[in-house]
Protein backbone atom coordinates (compact mmCIF):
# COMPACT_ATOMS: atom_id res chain seq x y z
CA UNK A 1 0.00 0.00 0.00
CA UNK A 2 1.73 2.99 -1.27
CA UNK A 3 -0.45 5.98 -0.11
CA UNK A 4 -0.33 5.31 3.04
CA UNK A 5 3.38 5.07 3.14
CA UNK A 6 3.46 8.27 1.39
CA UNK A 7 0.87 9.88 3.53
CA UNK A 8 2.87 8.64 6.54
CA UNK A 9 6.07 10.26 5.36
CA UNK A 10 4.42 13.38 4.12
CA UNK A 11 3.19 13.81 7.76
CA UNK A 12 6.64 12.67 9.30
CA UNK A 13 8.64 15.49 7.53
CA UNK A 14 6.17 18.19 8.65
CA UNK A 15 6.33 16.65 12.63
CA UNK A 16 10.01 16.41 12.46
CA UNK A 17 10.41 19.92 10.77
CA UNK A 18 8.11 21.97 12.82
CA UNK A 19 9.90 24.70 15.53
CA UNK A 20 9.08 24.12 18.68
CA UNK A 21 9.85 23.61 22.15
CA UNK A 22 10.48 20.00 21.77
CA UNK A 23 13.85 20.45 19.10
CA UNK A 24 15.22 23.07 21.33
CA UNK A 25 14.86 20.92 24.20
CA UNK A 26 16.50 17.91 22.28
CA UNK A 27 19.80 19.46 21.52
CA UNK A 28 19.77 21.03 24.74
CA UNK A 29 19.85 17.59 26.12
CA UNK A 30 22.04 16.10 24.28
CA UNK A 31 25.00 18.89 24.29
CA UNK A 32 24.91 19.11 28.33
CA UNK A 33 24.17 15.30 29.05
CA UNK A 34 25.44 13.60 26.04
CA UNK A 35 24.06 11.61 23.51
CA UNK A 36 23.08 8.52 25.91
CA UNK A 37 20.72 11.03 27.89
CA UNK A 38 19.40 12.54 24.56
CA UNK A 39 18.43 9.30 23.45
CA UNK A 40 16.08 8.71 26.73
CA UNK A 41 14.68 12.47 26.30
CA UNK A 42 14.03 11.28 22.74
CA UNK A 43 12.60 7.75 23.79
CA UNK A 44 10.01 10.20 26.31
CA UNK A 45 9.05 11.69 23.15
CA UNK A 46 8.28 9.29 21.42
CA UNK A 47 6.71 7.17 24.07
CA UNK A 48 4.07 10.40 24.44
CA UNK A 49 3.14 10.57 21.05
CA UNK A 50 2.28 6.46 20.51
CA UNK A 51 -0.04 7.25 23.77
CA UNK A 52 -1.60 9.69 21.83
CA UNK A 53 -1.85 8.53 18.40
CA UNK A 54 -3.77 5.22 20.25
CA UNK A 55 -5.80 6.80 22.39
CA UNK A 56 -6.89 9.16 19.43
CA UNK A 57 -8.16 6.38 17.42
CA UNK A 58 -8.72 3.83 20.34
CA UNK A 59 -10.46 5.67 22.90
CA UNK A 60 -12.34 9.16 20.63
CA UNK A 61 -14.22 9.90 23.50
CA UNK A 62 -11.35 10.13 26.44
CA UNK A 63 -9.32 12.23 24.11
CA UNK A 64 -12.29 14.51 22.98
CA UNK A 65 -12.62 14.66 27.27
CA UNK A 66 -8.77 15.29 27.52
CA UNK A 67 -8.88 18.27 24.91
CA UNK A 68 -11.89 20.05 26.44
CA UNK A 69 -9.09 20.58 29.78
CA UNK A 70 -6.62 22.55 26.94
CA UNK A 71 -6.33 25.54 29.10
CA UNK A 72 -5.18 23.51 32.39
CA UNK A 73 -2.91 21.51 30.06
CA UNK A 74 -1.54 24.60 28.30
CA UNK A 75 -0.92 25.98 31.77
CA UNK A 76 0.64 22.92 33.52
CA UNK A 77 3.19 22.86 29.82
CA UNK A 78 3.72 26.63 30.46
CA UNK A 79 4.95 26.79 34.19
CA UNK A 80 6.77 23.17 32.77
CA UNK A 81 8.89 25.29 30.12
CA UNK A 82 9.10 28.29 32.14
CA UNK A 83 10.56 26.24 35.19
CA UNK A 84 12.76 24.25 32.58
CA UNK A 85 13.70 27.74 31.29
CA UNK A 86 14.51 29.45 34.61
CA UNK A 87 16.72 26.34 36.04
CA UNK A 88 18.99 26.51 32.71
CA UNK A 89 19.09 29.98 32.84
CA UNK A 90 20.53 30.93 36.50
CA UNK A 91 21.14 27.34 38.08
CA UNK A 92 22.69 24.98 35.75
CA UNK A 93 26.36 24.63 35.82
CA UNK A 94 29.20 23.41 33.90
CA UNK A 95 31.35 21.10 35.90
CA UNK A 96 34.62 21.46 34.75
CA UNK A 97 38.14 20.16 35.74
CA UNK A 98 41.52 21.43 36.40
CA UNK A 99 42.76 22.25 32.73
CA UNK A 100 39.46 23.94 32.97
CA UNK A 101 37.69 20.86 29.76
CA UNK A 102 33.96 20.09 30.57
CA UNK A 103 33.75 17.16 33.05
CA UNK A 104 31.43 14.01 31.83
CA UNK A 105 28.62 13.78 34.14
CA UNK A 106 28.12 10.08 35.23
CA UNK A 107 24.48 9.11 35.27
CA UNK A 108 22.43 6.87 37.29
CA UNK A 109 19.21 4.44 36.41
CA UNK A 110 17.22 7.43 38.38
CA UNK A 111 18.63 9.77 36.33
CA UNK A 112 17.55 8.29 32.95
CA UNK A 113 14.51 8.05 34.43
CA UNK A 114 13.83 11.63 35.41
CA UNK A 115 14.92 12.52 31.67
CA UNK A 116 12.95 10.07 29.94
CA UNK A 117 9.92 11.33 32.05
CA UNK A 118 11.08 15.27 31.17
CA UNK A 119 10.79 13.97 27.31
CA UNK A 120 7.32 12.50 27.76
CA UNK A 121 6.14 15.87 29.18
CA UNK A 122 7.60 18.68 27.30
CA UNK A 123 5.88 16.98 24.62
CA UNK A 124 2.39 15.36 25.87
CA UNK A 125 1.93 19.15 27.97
CA UNK A 126 1.61 20.95 24.50
CA UNK A 127 -1.89 21.10 23.40
CA UNK A 128 -0.56 22.24 19.74
CA UNK A 129 0.34 18.12 19.90
CA UNK A 130 -2.35 17.16 21.25
CA UNK A 131 -4.81 19.29 18.22
CA UNK A 132 -2.24 17.70 15.54
CA UNK A 133 -2.76 14.40 16.65
CA UNK A 134 -6.66 15.18 16.75
CA UNK A 135 -6.97 17.03 13.21
CA UNK A 136 -4.63 14.50 11.78
CA UNK A 137 -6.25 10.96 13.34
CA UNK A 138 -9.58 12.71 11.51
CA UNK A 139 -8.12 13.22 8.61
CA UNK A 140 -6.61 9.83 8.23
CA UNK A 141 -10.05 7.60 9.35
CA UNK A 142 -11.97 9.49 6.86
CA UNK A 143 -9.25 8.06 4.14
CA UNK A 144 -9.23 4.58 5.95
CA UNK A 145 -12.87 4.36 4.78
CA UNK A 146 -12.32 4.23 1.37
CA UNK A 147 -8.75 1.85 1.86
CA UNK A 148 -9.89 -2.26 0.84
CA UNK A 149 -8.11 -2.27 4.82
CA UNK A 150 -8.75 0.56 6.98
CA UNK A 151 -6.95 -0.65 10.32
CA UNK A 152 -3.47 -1.43 7.71
CA UNK A 153 -4.16 1.83 5.98
CA UNK A 154 -4.37 3.77 9.43
CA UNK A 155 -1.56 1.24 11.10
CA UNK A 156 0.94 2.26 7.96
CA UNK A 157 0.31 5.72 8.36
CA UNK A 158 1.12 6.59 11.98
CA UNK A 159 3.35 3.57 11.92
CA UNK A 160 5.69 5.56 8.99
CA UNK A 161 5.10 9.04 10.91
CA UNK A 162 5.94 8.33 14.18
CA UNK A 163 9.26 5.88 12.97
CA UNK A 164 10.42 8.80 10.12
CA UNK A 165 9.79 11.39 13.53
CA UNK A 166 11.55 8.94 15.96
CA UNK A 167 14.48 8.76 13.31
CA UNK A 168 15.30 12.17 12.96
CA UNK A 169 14.87 12.90 16.34
CA UNK A 170 17.81 10.37 16.68
CA UNK A 171 19.78 11.94 14.11
CA UNK A 172 19.33 15.78 15.79
CA UNK A 173 20.96 13.87 19.21
CA UNK A 174 23.65 12.57 17.14
CA UNK A 175 24.50 15.74 15.72
CA UNK A 176 23.64 17.80 18.90
CA UNK A 177 26.51 15.54 20.59
CA UNK A 178 28.98 15.66 18.22
CA UNK A 179 29.20 19.52 18.74
CA UNK A 180 29.16 19.08 22.24
CA UNK A 181 32.63 17.57 21.91
CA UNK A 182 33.82 20.58 20.80
CA UNK A 183 32.34 22.86 23.22
CA UNK A 184 34.29 25.19 25.15
CA UNK A 185 33.11 25.70 28.93
CA UNK A 186 32.44 29.61 28.25
CA UNK A 187 30.29 28.26 24.91
CA UNK A 188 28.62 25.95 26.81
CA UNK A 189 27.21 28.31 28.94
CA UNK A 190 26.73 30.67 26.98
CA UNK A 191 24.36 28.00 25.24
CA UNK A 192 22.65 27.14 28.60
CA UNK A 193 21.96 31.04 28.68
CA UNK A 194 20.29 30.91 25.75
CA UNK A 195 18.37 27.80 25.37
CA UNK A 196 17.06 28.95 29.04
CA UNK A 197 15.39 32.12 27.23
CA UNK A 198 13.83 29.98 24.42
CA UNK A 199 12.09 27.69 26.65
CA UNK A 200 10.80 30.25 28.84
CA UNK A 201 9.87 32.21 25.87
CA UNK A 202 7.94 29.09 24.41
CA UNK A 203 6.15 28.86 27.76
CA UNK A 204 4.88 32.01 28.21
CA UNK A 205 3.70 31.88 23.95
CA UNK A 206 2.02 28.83 25.04
CA UNK A 207 0.28 30.45 27.66
CA UNK A 208 -0.98 33.80 25.91
CA UNK A 209 -2.15 31.16 22.78
CA UNK A 210 -4.28 29.40 24.64
CA UNK A 211 -6.23 32.23 26.90
CA UNK A 212 -5.67 34.32 23.72
CA UNK A 213 -6.87 32.08 20.54
CA UNK A 214 -8.24 29.25 23.17
CA UNK A 215 -11.78 30.17 22.21
CA UNK A 216 -11.24 30.72 18.99
CA UNK A 217 -9.81 27.51 18.38
CA UNK A 218 -12.87 25.76 20.62
CA UNK A 219 -15.42 27.51 18.49
CA UNK A 220 -14.17 26.38 15.18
Amino acid sequence: MLEPLIKGLVLGVFLAISVGPVIFAIIKQSINNGHKAGYYFVAGISASDVLLVLVCNLFSSLFTAIISHKTAIAVAGSIFLVGLGIYTLFFKKVKTDEANKIVQREFRTHHFVGIFASGFLINILNPAVFFFWLVWSGAVSLDAQTAKHPLEYRCIVFGTCLLFVLLTDIAKVALASKLRSRMTPRILRIFNKISGLILIGFGIALAVGVFAYGDRIADK
